[in-house]
């Protein structure tokens, strides 16, 4: 009969204890903070606003649109009133997306949320609910929304509509979350603001 030999119970322990140590490593590495470079910019024409936030490897552009804007875009396409009252009720920006990297980028906006003036935090409607609720009240049109999800290689950028439920001119700081080769990264994207409903006369 073989006897463990002395220290085989100890050394066991070690291994399982490296093992731990290496999967919370592999776990802290998989959220990898990023510290967002913020600029804001005010368009002198319209007096809307836009902000950029550079962060690792990914940078994301979010710009004010008016009501009347969204509400124009939606009734061109034939939209039920009830439809495009629903989406004009939301802040809505102009968003681009890049990958700065130059490795295989994946984002998913469930992933995404806002944290309102009360340190609430909402999922951010995807494009996907939009699509299921407008196909409910018979409409087809699938453009202008910010893709769900995607996956991006080297210089690749997307664009669309992203849409904050909030009162106008709230404020609120955007996380978002991104993936480069299967390293999660989560940033914060803060001092947004909603447009108003409209532009002070001049």
């Amino acid at each position: 009969m073989n006897l463990p030999q002395r220290g085989t119970t100890s050394n066991n322990r070690i291994k399982a204890l490296l093992l731990v140590a290496a999967a919370l490593s592999m776990s802290m590495q998989s959220a990898a903070a990023s510290a967002a470079k913020i600029t804001a910019q005010q368009n002198e024409a319209s007096g809307l606003y836009s902000w950029l936030a550079e962060s690792e490897g990914f940078s994301i552009e979010l710009i004010q649109l008016l009501p009347d804007f969204v509400r124009a875009i939606y009734m061109s396409h034939d939209f039920p009133k009830a439809e495009v009252d629903d989406i004009a009720g939301y802040c809505v920006f102009g968003t681009v997306i890049k990958n700065t990297s130059t490795e295989q980028l994946d984002y998913n906006v469930a992933d995404w949320y806002y944290t309102n003036g009360s340190g609430q935090q909402h999922p951010i409607k995807t494009k996907t609910q939009w699509l299921e609720q407008w196909r409910k009240a018979g409409v087809t049109f699938s453009w202008t929304l910010l893709p769900d999800k995607g996956t991006f290689y080297e210089g690749d950028w997307q664009q669309g509509f992203t849409t904050i439920k909030l009162p106008r001119e709230s404020e609120f700081t955007l996380t978002y979350k991104w993936t480069i080769n299967e390293t999660e990264y989560i940033d914060k994207f803060e001092g947004l603001r909603c447009a108003p409903e409209q532009l002070p006369e001049q």
